[in-house]
Order: structure tokens, then sequence, then C-alpha cells
């Protein structure tokens, strides 16, 4: 088969899909890859390097309509819908259920489009854990920063110091992002309130943590009352290929401490404060009735050598088994995959996004 890597064009998204050691595996299993000129360079790959493992580096139009199967990081963007081709197979981070011009793209061109982030195996979301928890690590080193009054933050320092007792963060949801934005929290010093909606996940937060964060279910009460009382609030919601629920309304916003942040890591699936829009690296925040948003839609770019590597490592099997098999036959050998495929042969195939979107049932 033959395996398209272009180069990302999300502003300072650094990532690259595949390494150099992963094409020498595609190559050894007699596949051709293609990759776009200086897509591995944000992540420091050459593309010497990439031609050493046996790529071809070539231009953008090349990549797109030579390969059978492309694979990015991000979802494609406006300017690359045209590039793609009809019954091509896409592997990246699709987010579709935020993204319906998208997902009307895909299913004109009667793309398979596999999502990483619905990848399920065994219960977890392989493909997805690696961002996640760069971006839940990520999410309170960015609140700290922009704490800092010169950000228009209240100026509070998040571990505090002697005397002075240290910030309020409360994180919204005990997933994946959420134990690791608690762990740097706890970490950095600052109190930590952990909500979320299953007691079993706010039972093991309370294990992990030794009572050291704070957790309580996250009904509306408690939701607003936290909200309230916290300098920092983390959104680290995720309801598997749907959209975000809108857990904080911008009326509840209205009335938080001016100068608290939000960092809404939740943002790719339309995030869980209605105030929540799509941010970038280089125009990370933006404020609501004084209150601090970052919404930066690709949190891991920041990071691109530790966030491919991390990346790469997971997706590289599933990528090799789609190489080998095609869309069809590899969702029939790999149950994870048929959990990845969000739209094939015009139809949605993910519940989760069929719901979302109003399409009815997946496959109709």
């Amino acid at each position: 088969m033959i395996v398209g890597v272009p180069k990302e064009i999300k502003k300072h998204e650094y990532r690259v899909a595949i390494t150099p050691e992963g094409v020498r595996e595609l190559k050894a299993d007699g596949h051709r890859v293609i990759i776009e000129a200086s897509a591995g360079e944000g992540s420091g790959f050459s593309d010497e390097d990439y031609q050493g493992a046996g790529a071809e580096v070539s231009d953008r139009k090349k990549v797109f309509y030579d390969s059978e199967l492309v694979i990015k990081v991000k979802e494609p963007l406006s300017s690359e819908y045209d590039l793609l081709q009809e019954g091509q197979i896409l592997f990246t981070f699709l987010h579709l259920a935020a993204n319906l011009e998208l997902t009307k793209i895909l299913l004109t061109k009667n793309i398979a489009g596999f999502a990483y982030e619905t990848l399920e195996e065994n219960g977890v979301l392989p493909l997805l854990m690696p961002m996640s928890e760069i971006a839940g690590r990520m999410a309170p080193i960015v609140a700290a920063y922009y704490l800092q009054k010169i950000h228009g933050g209240e100026g509070l320092l998040l571990p505090g110091v002697e005397g002075v007792p240290p910030a309020r963060v409360l994180v919204l949801g005990a997933g994946v992002v959420g134990v690791n934005a608690a762990k740097v929290a706890l970490g950095m010093g600052a109190r930590v309130m952990v909500l979320n909606r299953g007691m079993e996940k706010l039972r093991l937060i309370d294990e992990l943590f030794g009572g050291s964060a704070e957790t309580r279910p996250a009904t509306i009460e408690n939701i607003e009352a936290e909200v309230l009382k916290a300098d920092v609030v983390i959104g680290a919601v995720l309801v598997s290929g749907a959209k975000t629920p809108k857990l904080v309304s911008k009326k509840l916003v209205s009335r938080m401490k001016k100068g608290a942040v939000v960092v809404d890591v939740s943002v790719d699936q339309g995030g869980c404060f209605e105030t929540t829009r799509p941010a970038t690296h280089d125009n990370p925040i933006y404020a609501v009735d004084g209150v601090i948003h970052y919404t930066v839609a690709n949190m891991p770019g920041a990071y691109p050598k530790t966030s491919t590597l991390a990346l790469t490592n997971r997706t590289l099997p599933y990528i090799k088994m789609l190489a080998k098999y095609g869309a069809e036959d590899a969702v029939k050998e790999n149950k994870p995959l048929r959990f990845a495929l969000n739209t094939y042969k015009g139809k949605i195939m993910y519940k989760a996004l069929a719901e979302s979107i109003g399409a009815g049932k997946p496959g109709g």
C-alpha cells in the first residue's frame, strides 16, 4: 500500500504522524511511504532521516494524490479538503462531533475515516491516552503561568508561600486528563478538588493520591459551588466520539473570581464550558467576564518531541494493520479499529458520532 504523511498545517502544530523508525517498519512490510518535505522538522526529524529509512520525500499534492492511506496527527483543515481523494483511508485525530463540515466532506468523498480518539481496546483509548497524559500535565503549568497579573490573572502564585494559602484548582473529570492534571497540580503545591460523575473513579483518585486531592460527585450543585471557589478550573471531560457536555454555563463563568483561569482540555470535542472556543498557540487566551480562558485545541503540539514519540509508539501497530489489510479487512481482523472507524462509504459508523450530529443509527 502507498502510505502518505503530509506536514501538519494547524497553527504551531509541530508533531508528525510517523517517525523514521516507523517508516522502516512499513518498508519492511513491503509498503511505499511518501512524506511531505520538512514534515518532521518540528519534531527533530530531517528529510534525510526519512530518506535514510526508505521514504520518498515529495510535495504536498503528491502525498495526498498518490496515497491510499493518509496518516496525520490533526484533522484535515479546510485547505486540505480538496486534496483528499475519493475512497482514501484517513487515520488521524478527527473529533468529528464538533466538526460537521469535515464530517460531510468525509461522507461525500467516501473516505474511510479512522479516528485516533475513538479507537478502544480493553475499555481504554490507547491512542488518546498519551496525548491526554501530556495535555493533563500541561494544564496546571499553563494555568500557573496565566495566573500572573500581567496576563490578566489574579496575581496568585499557584503553590502559595509560608503564611499564604495555595491556589484552589478544580478538575472537572477523573479520566486520564483529570488524573494527570491533579497529579501535577498537587506536585506544584496547589489545593486540588476533583469532580466526576462516576464514584468509582473518585475512589481511585482517593487511593492514588492518598486523600491529598479532595473529591466530590459532579452534581449541578457541587459544580457551581466549586467553580465559584476555584482559582483554576481544568476541563477534563470526555465522552468518546461525542460532543462534550457543557458543565459550566456562561452565567456561572460571569460569577467566577476575576482573574481566575480556565484551561479547557476538552475543547477538541466542543469544550465543557459554554464560553469555550478553540484558540491557537500563538493566541492562546481570551477573557470572558474577567476570567482567563486557555483553550488551545492541540495542547500537546507545544512539546512535539515528546508528543510525536509518545503518539507514534501507540499508532504504528494500527498503521501497519491498515496498510496490510485495507480498511474493510482491517476492521475484521482488529476489533479496536472497528471503534476507530467513524465514516465509511458515505455512512457514519460510530454510534456516538451519529447521535451527536443527529444522523440516526450508525451505518444508516
